[in-house]
C-alpha cells in the first residue's frame, strides 16, 4: 500500500491511489486484482492511461486499459513476449503459460513465431518449466508473471514495471496493444464421478474426446482433467462459437457421466 505509489511517483507517473488503507482484515476486500470494478470506474472517470491492480501480497498484477477494460495475464504475456522478442531477449522465442491460458494467446504468439509451452496451473509449475526449458518469460492468466532473469518469484511491481516499459517502447496505448489478442469463448462443465481412471482407458470417452479434437481443428482447445480435491471431472472447451462449444462440452460431459458418473 505504501511502496507501489512511491515507486511509480519516482518513475515520473501521475497517480491516483485507491484501496490503500489496510487494517489487517480488509485484504482483497472489494478491491485489488480480485475485484477490479472500482479501478475500472476510476480509470474511465479520470481519463487515466491505465490502472494497475495488485492482490493482497502483491505477487501478481492485473491491468485496466484507458477504456476501462481488463488486461489479464494472458494479454500481459503477449505484450511482454512481443517486447522481449523485439529486443532479442526472448530466449528460444518461447513463453511458458498454463493449461488454463486462452487459446487466443497461443494463436497470437504463434502468429509472431513464438512458441507457447503449457505447464500445470500454479506458479511453481511455471517456474519449473522456465528453469527446465531456459525460457525467459512465463506466467498465468491470473497475472502471476515470472521473469527468471530478474526474480524466480512472481512480483506484481516487477510485472507492472516491465509491462509499462513495453507499452512505452511501443508508443501506443495499452488498449490498442491489448486488442491484438482475440479471446476465444470458454465453457467449463463439471461432472461428479465415482472413480478417476485414466480417461484414455475408457473407450467411449476416448472416442468422444478424439471426435471433439477433430471438430476443433486447431481453432479451439479441449482440456479434460480430474479435480485434485473433489470427485469431479472437469471438461473445458475453447472455440470460436459459444453455443457450439457449450453443446460439445455437454455431450462429452454426458458421456463421462454415463461411464463413471455417480
Amino acid at each position: 500500500s505504501a511502496i507501489a505509489p512511491k515507486l511509480f511517483q519516482e518513475l515520473g507517473a501521475r497517480i491516483d491511489v485507491i484501496s490503500n488503507t489496510p487494517d489487517g482484515r480488509n485484504i482483497n476486500e472489494g478491491c485489488g486484482s480480485l475485484h477490479l470494478e472500482s479501478l475500472q470506474h476510476l480509470v474511465a472517470k479520470n481519463n487515466l492511461d491505465l490502472g494497475i491492480a495488485f492482490d493482497g501480497d502483491a505477487d501478481r498484477a492485473l491491468f485496466v486499459d484507458g477504456k476501462g477494460e481488463l488486461v489479464d495475464g494472458d494479454v500481459s504475456l503477449l505484450l511482454l513476449a512481443e517486447y522481449l522478442k523485439s529486443r532479442g531477449q526472448l530466449a528460444g522465442n518461447k513463453v511458458v503459460a498454463t493449461v488454463m491460458s486462452n487459446i487466443g494467446l497461443e494463436l497470437a504468439l504463434g502468429g509472431r513465431s513464438i512458441e507457447m509451452v503449457r505447464a500445470q496451473v500454479g506458479d511453481r509449475y511455471v517456474l519449473a518449466e522456465l528453469l527446465a526449458s531456459g525460457a525467459k518469460l512465463g506466467g498465468e492468466q491470473s497475472g502471476h508473471i515470472i521473469f527468471p532473469d530478474i526474480s524466480l518469484a512472481g512480483d506484481g511491481m516487477i510485472t507492472a514495471i516491465e509491462l509499462l516499459r513495453a507499452v512505452r517502447h511501443s508508443g501506443r496505448q495499452l488498449s490498442e496493444l491489448a486488442s491484438q489478442m482475440t479471446r476465444f469463448p470458454q465453457v467449463l462443465v463439471n461432472v461428479r464421478v465415482r472413480s478417476k481412471p485414466e480417461l484414455d482407458e475408457l473407450p467411449d470417452v476416448k472416442a468422444a474426446m478424439d471426435q471433439l479434437e477433430n471438430e476443433l481443428q486447431g481453432r479451439g482447445r479441449l482440456l479434460v482433467r480430474y479435480s485434485g480435491t473433489e470427485n469431479l471431472a472437469r471438461v473445458m472447451i475453447e472455440g470460436e462459437d459459444q453455443k457450439k462449444i457449450e453443446a460439445q462440452a455437454n455431450l462429452l460431459a454426458d458421456c463421462i457421466k454415463r461411464t463413471i458418473g455417480e
